[in-house]
């Protein structure tokens, strides 16, 4: 086979790895192509460029997203300028996909703060209101350990602070495998660029827009998290906690219908209601939840013990006929064996946030 067709043959599967999120680093995705390409050692040296995998990506994003990759990235760089303003004391800088335009799923929004101040930051966020989590990653390179604080941020699009010294802020950052300048801009440059993208936006209308749609997944996050101090009784309960028994459901109706999201939601937001009103837990959750569910996931939810009365045959002949006459019938059913089935000591289940993002991820390609 001739070079130049193994060169193609190795991009097309690199941007195959990384369009997956199978890989997230180009050279690791290009090193693990061209093994399975060429059934052994490549030089890289004789790999293709970074540039190449990247606008292969791109036309997989074009194929499979069409439309909506062009919605998604405005989005993205709106909401990458509205942190960018909330943490302008701390001189950020947009790099990656985001400032590019060459995102694919799963892509989050990377911005670079300088402080000598951990705290500082996230004492800006914890003022908005903004959940995140800390993360102190250690990094050989060359012989020398540093240790790298990011911050990560859920919101619509993920966000990952990187935070550097003050003094850090003028210098100019190079990749480590390509040695060249990486591409970045300051909130100014950010501004006039997008000015110059998006010809005749309002970015203060847009942002405006972008801050009164509330993040339906973060009310997701405030409702569950409670769970985790419900305690419940151990004869219909012996797994513990109704935090840990709503991520059992969702877990086993993920495997049931992993293309869902209503019904995943459902699973996820079955007992909300148990933390605010234990005794009527199904409508304090419903009312909890009222514009940020659908009317399919409000149905489900608002049925679920009338499923498990139905299983136990206590419900009348009435009540179910009407519910059978429902299209959600047995969707229904089928959740009622995930809520009992999700009942079972010690088994694994996925982190709240992990299991968030499953379900954006899937609202995001289903959607």
């Amino acid at each position: 086979m001739n070079t130049s067709k193994l060169r193609r043959q190795i991009v097309f599967e690199a941007a195959r790895l990384m369009y997956s999120r199978q890989e997230t680093e180009y050279y690791r995705a290009k090193m693990k192509a061209a093994r399975k390409v060429c059934q052994g050692w490549v030089k890289p040296a004789d790999l293709p460029s970074n540039r190449e995998i990247r606008d292969e990506i791109q036309r997989f994003a074009c194929t499979f997203e069409g439309d909506t990759r062009t919605q998604n990235l405005l989005s993205m760089r709106l909401q990458a300028l509205r942190y960018m303003r909330l943490l302008k004391a701390y001189r950020p800088k947009i790099i990656g996909s985001t400032l590019t335009g060459h995102i694919r799923q799963g892509s989050d929004i990377d911005l670079h703060v300088f402080s000598h101040s951990c705290e500082a930051v996230t004492a800006q966020l914890d003022d908005e209101g903004i959940d995140y989590r800390v993360e102190h990653k250690t990094v050989k390179k060359h012989g020398e350990e540093r240790i790298f604080t990011h911050i990560h941020i859920q919101d619509q699009y993920a966000v990952e602070l990187t935070l550097y010294p003050t003094e850090r802020a003028s210098y100019g950052f190079k990749c480590s495998i390509t040695g060249k300048q990486i591409e970045r801009a300051t909130l100014p440059e950010f501004e006039q660029f997008l000015l110059k993208e998006y010809p005749g936006i309002d970015l203060d209308q847009r942002l405006a827009e972008v801050e009164q749609n509330i993040d339906r997944f973060q009310i997701y996050r405030m409702l569950l998290i409670p769970l985790a101090g419900v305690k419940q009784s151990r004869k219909h309960h012996p797994e513990g906690d109704a935090l840990y028994h709503s991520l059992q459901v969702y877990d086993l109706a993920y495997d049931e219908q992993p293309y869902d999201e209503e019904f995943q939601l459902a699973a996820l937001l079955h007992d909300v209601g148990k933390a605010i009103d234990a005794q009527n837990h199904v409508e304090a959750g419903l009312e909890a939840l009222d514009g940020f569910i659908s009317e399919r996931t409000a149905w489900l939810i608002q049925h679920h013990m009338d499923a498990h009365a139905i299983k136990a045959g206590t419900i009348g002949a009435r009540a179910r006929r009407r519910l059978m006459a429902n299209e959600n019938y047995e969707d229904l059913l089928l959740l009622e064996e995930c809520d009992q089935a999700g009942r079972v000591p010690g088994v694994e289940v996925p982190d709240l946030d992990d299991a968030l993002d499953s379900i954006r991820e899937v609202s995001r390609l289903c959607g």
